[in-house]
């Protein structure tokens, strides 16, 4: 949309548009309206005196209608909270109305019985969350590590010259070296997977204070911990009056270590596509530069790096701010809740730009091995470490004495270096066999 004031329902929409069935205001209705629904039916199951006559059939019936509520009844939603103020409020009278025309009028003030703003919002928040990651954020992202997997497996024995502190060092595989970023993203999606979606149903105060005053009898705390599993999310207690976001905020830190990953991944590739490892497949129309028509910039990378930093400076925020509330309860996770989606579609944005950009990927094999023909002096670990073995003196020495010059160490240089050490034969042929080709360890 031209006119949106945000790129993630802007330019960026078409990646993002699914997330509206999770974070959107009319998202969060629907999932206000569910729990409402759900915790009436579960009153019922219950069996309270009051609630024994009620059709049960009419108001499942009813659940399953409002389930799937149209944008134009979440709007008479809104125009209800133009009146209350209160967002929760206004879902309550709104269902109130419902009971009537389905004939359950006698039991409508059984709606949102005993409860505060929070018990619906601290479940209808977590349970949209974790929807979304199940729907949205997890197939991207599988997606990617998949590709990933494949690429590392396809070129694991490819050889290639490291670089560490940027200086040529000893060889290793393009393979081996992407795979490393697909184990550190798998062992940070298992960090993902383990944290619960913790929701908070206690009324007022934590304590369900109105229930039990209502119905001393009935164990509600039980009953508040059965309601909240049914729904597949973990209830947090004891607890204030809002959920402390302690897991929200671990769930929001272990995203941000997989987003940290994806830049350091991002900037890598990048690095391999100015050092022409990597070529890019054109795409027919696009244009990489508007003032040289001979480049193909890698677009797609620095993309993701923009968006992954952006979700990370929101991320970590969340996590700071959410499990910190004045006493039993402050205003400021209300507004701030409302932004969760907003961090995920910028990693949904990311995600789809890192595929798109390894996608675009053409390995060009003949400069790895220029890089490696061009280094020889790289093989000077391996000369010195065998020396080492059989004892003979100073060779660590000798080889710095060879390597640490201005001049390229070549191929020559170093078989001329070799035929000037006083070792056997056999040992001689060792060490004319290491090329920076093969000198790659056990990947």
């Amino acid at each position: 949309m031209l006119t949106a004031i945000s790129p993630i329902d802007g330019r960026y929409a078409s990646h993002t548009q699914h997330l509206g069935a999770y974070f959107s205001e009319y998202a969060l209705i629907k999932y206000r309206i569910r729990v409402e629904m759900e915790y009436m039916l579960a009153l019922v199951e219950l069996g309270l005196p009051e609630l024994q006559g009620i059709d049960k059939n009419a108001l499942i019936e009813l659940k399953d209608t409002l389930e799937e509520i149209n944008v134009a009844a979440a709007q008479q939603i809104k125009d209800i909270e133009k009146v209350t103020n209160h967002d929760v409020k206004a879902v309550e009278y709104y269902l109130k109305e419902q009971f009537k025309a389905k004939g359950l009028a006698p039991y409508a003030e059984f709606i949102h019985f005993g409860l505060t703003s929070q018990d619906i919002n601290n479940t209808a928040i977590p349970l949209s969350l974790k929807h979304a990651m199940q729907a949205v954020y997890a197939p991207i992202f599988k997606a990617v590590h998949q590709q990933l997997e494949n690429m590392a497996e396809t070129w694991l024995q490819v050889p290639m010259l490291a670089r560490t502190h940027g200086q040529p060092a000893s060889p290793t595989t393009l393979g081996k070296e992407l795979m490393v970023f697909v184990v550190r993203l798998q062992t940070q999606w298992q960090q993902v997977q383990s944290v619960p979606f913790s929701a908070k149903f206690g009324g007022a105060t934590g304590n369900m204070n109105a229930h039990y005053v209502a119905y001393p009898n009935v164990d509600w705390h039980g009953f508040a911990k059965y309601f909240v599993e049914q729904l597949g999310l973990q209830r947090a207690y004891p607890t204030t009056q809002i959920e402390h976001y302690d897991n929200l905020a671990a769930l929001f830190h272990a995203l941000s270590r997989i987003n940290t990953i994806l830049i350091d991944l991002c900037r890598d590739i990048w690095t391999y596509v100015s050092m022409d490892y990597f070529k890019q497949r054109l795409v027919a129309g696009e244009i990489g530069s508007s003032a040289m028509p001979h480049k193909v910039n890698p677009i797609d990378f620095e993309n993701a790096e923009g968006n992954l930093g952006i979700a990370n400076a929101l991320f970590q925020h969340l996590a700071e701010k959410l499990p910190i509330s004045r006493l039993q309860r402050d205003l400021t996770d209300s507004t701030v809740l409302r932004n969760i989606g907003v961090p995920i579609a910028h990693t949904l944005i990311a995600l789809k730009s890192i595929e798109k950009g390894l996608g675009k990927l053409i390995l060009n094999e003949q400069q790895l091995q220029n890089d490696l023909n061009n280094n020889w002096a790289v093989v000077a670990e391996a000369i010195q470490t065998i020396l080492r073995k059989q004892g003979y003196p100073q060779p660590y020495e000798a080889l710095k004495a060879l390597t640490r010059t201005n001049e390229a160490i070549t191929k020559a240089h170093i078989e001329n270096f070799i035929n000037t050490l006083n070792v056997d034969n056999q040992t001689r042929e060792m060490l004319k066999f290491i090329s920076p080709f093969n000198y790659v360890g056990k990947v």
